[in-house]
């Protein structure tokens, strides 16, 4: 089956072809033909990256009439990179077929230009939940000759909390319209709102629910919270020609991450709800023309990128939502390529990474994480690759070999070789010579009783020295290293802090805000929090420092003071809460409670009478 014979019109197949469209995908070759027989409401469940745009694109501007210069068609989609994105796809399928009209409606941009042409006139109008229903309510478009809705990525609509507004918008779209639901996974919430908005609806389901792309491998890296940075860094140094995002939890993970990615030397940038949509388009113009190397993105993107050639799509975080990942591991891996979907979990996140295998209906391939010498390995070839495919210009470069030969006279090839690999890869190699392996576990087998791993000793943190390289140039010296032994684990430190349970302080927020205060992760341990102030325990190297820069800090509108805590000058009251929270066997116990005399009352201190006393005595 190809496009020509599906009942499309003639000026579709034209633009399509010209994208270099023949063959319909799966999901297009169910969905169309449904579309166009026009005979009521349609679920259609596919991957991403299948084609799920032109499958309802094709045939609403098939059946448009052109004449009628009002909303025929209303297409709704979580974010504003998925608006824009539809309505660039179908502007490019309408390109041969004059006078039809498309607009994007979002936040972010002012509004007055998007009023202004509806007021000309539209047929199609893709939009974000909360800009379409502001103009409804504004009044200002009039949708009584819609009739069809396509719910594009619902189950992401209803997470990112926009179920009032699509029931408000439906509610103004009439009842004859037809209603057509797109995604790659079918959660309770969407089917519950499909029974509701949809009538006698067709389900069309193209492989497996909730299933993955084929082409794509899953890798996992099990290793401590702590190194989960310097995992991200090893895989981005092993695969050198790496085009990815990397996925984060926050907006406030992803800008650090990106900040620390790019002060390490990589040509990183990020993409999160935080941005202006000037820097947004700015951003991903970038990543599009393959000027950003890694993009670190939130969730929200994973629902509105549309970039080819991805090689890979990092999990620096596992979505709050596992239906998520179908949708970050689909950005890579799309129009038959093959792509790797990478995973970094600690060592309590294995079990979702089970129920992730049961959900994809795939295997994760649980590695290890690459060292010193196999990352320089990796990185050398690289360096040949491109050096074999170069284009040499002879008449340009014929001149100086002359010259070039006389300033070598004397070197041996294997000499020459070896400086020139040293001149390019010098700090490359001296940072991983000096760095350890970062331990990582693997699950144990699930046949018989599973054995107990042996302890891994932990590594000392590697410095994060930037690299001199950047991501066009990059890669590392091809002779081995020789094998430094690993260096000792760092002193630790117990350090005090003025802030405790009074201030709204925990552990986790503790930990973030000395991340974000010192502007990378430091690890932090056996951390104590006391009613008024607390305790917690970091690498020595990171003591004076970390003492410097958070004495400047504020929290919860006090001023920050940390001091290591030294034997030899804490006070008796340090001194008494650190035995009652090893007396306790290490978790801060409650103050025992003053008695209380037989009213309730507190007993009088000794030698001083009562209030009540006083008052008799007076």
């Amino acid at each position: 089956m190809t496009f020509m014979n599906m009942g499309l019109e003639p000026e579709l197949v034209v633009a399509i072809s010209r994208l270099g469209f023949e063959t319909p995908t799966p999901v297009q070759a169910q969905v169309i033909p449904r579309l166009l027989d026009n005979k009521g409401d349609v679920v259609a469940l596919a991957q991403t990256g299948t084609g799920k745009t032109a499958a309802f694109g094709l045939p609403i501007l098939t059946m448009l009439d052109r004449e009628n210069r009002a909303p025929q068609a209303l297409v709704l989609c979580p974010t504003r990179e998925l608006c824009v994105q539809i309505t660039r796809d179908m502007e490019a399928y309408a390109a041969c077929s004059p006078g039809v009209s498309i607009l994007a409606v979002y936040g972010g941009t002012p509004i007055e230009a998007q009023l202004r042409a509806l007021k000309r006139g539209v047929h199609v109008i893709v939009g974000t939940p909360g800009r379409m229903l502001d103009i409804m309510r504004r009044r200002r478009v009039n949708l009584d000759g819609v009739e069809r809705v396509i719910l594009d990525e619902a189950d992401e609509m209803l997470n990112m909390g926009f179920q009032e507004d699509l029931e408000a918008i439906l509610a103004g779209v009439p009842d004859s319209a037809h209603t057509l639901l797109f995604s790659a996974t079918m959660p309770r919430q969407v089917a519950s709102m499909a029974k509701k908005y949809m009538h006698e609806a067709e389900e069309i389901t193209v492989g497996q629910r909730n299933a993955g792309a084929a082409n794509v491998r899953h890798d996992c890296y099990v290793v401590h919270q702590r190194d989960r940075y310097r995992t991200l860094k090893r895989i981005a140094d092993y695969y050198p020609d790496m085009y990815a995002i990397v996925f984060c939890r926050t907006r406030q993970d992803t800008q650090g991450i990106a900040d620390w990615l790019i002060r390490d030397g990589y040509n990183a940038d990020s993409l999160h709800g935080d941005l202006t949509q000037v820097q947004r388009d700015r951003v991903m113009d970038k990543f599009r023309s393959r000027n950003l190397q890694i993009l670190v993105a939130t969730d929200v993107a994973a629902r509105g990128l549309d970039v080819n050639d991805l090689t890979h799509v990092i999990n620096f975080n596992l979505p709050d939502d596992l239906n998520s990942y179908t949708h970050r591991s689909g950005r890579t891996g799309r129009a038959g390529k093959s792509g790797i979907s990478v995973v970094i979990v600690n060592m309590r996140e294995k079990g979702r990474v089970q129920r992730i295998q049961r959900m994809i209906g795939s295997k994760f391939e649980f590695r290890k994480v690459p060292n010193g010498r196999q990352v320089c390995e990796a990185q050398l070839l690289s360096m040949i690759e491109r050096m074999r495919g170069v284009e040499v210009d002879h008449e340009q470069i014929d001149v100086f070999l002359p010259a070039i030969n006389r300033a070598l006279e004397g070197m041996e090839q294997d000499e020459i070789v070896k400086r020139f690999v040293a001149l390019e890869f010098n700090t490359l190699l001296k940072y991983y010579r000096d760095t350890g392996d970062l331990a990582t576990s693997t699950p144990a087998p699930r046949s018989g009783k599973a054995a107990k791993p042996s302890p891994t000793p932990r590594p000392a943190p590697a410095p994060m020295a930037p690299r001199e390289q950047t991501a066009t140039a990059k890669a590392p010296a091809a002779p081995e290293p020789a094998p430094a032994p690993a260096p000792p684990r760092p002193r630790e430190v117990r350090m005090f802090i003025n802030i405790g349970q009074l201030d709204g302080i925990n552990p986790k927020k503790l930990s973030d805000m000395i991340n974000r205060e010192c502007n990378r992760e430091v690890p932090v341990r056996k951390i104590d929090i006391m009613r008024r102030y607390s305790f917690f325990e970091i690498a020595g190297e990171d003591a004076d420092p970390l003492t410097i820069i958070l004495c400047k800090a504020r929290f919860a509108g006090r001023d920050v003071r940390v001091e290591p805590v030294n034997d030899e000058l804490k006070s008796k009251r340090i001194k008494r809460t650190e035995r009652r929270i090893k007396a306790k066997g290490g978790k801060p116990g409650p103050r025992k409670p003053r008695k209380l005399g037989k009213a309730g009352k507190r007993k009088p201190t000794k030698g001083k009478p009562s209030r009540a006393q006083r008052r008799e005595q007076r």
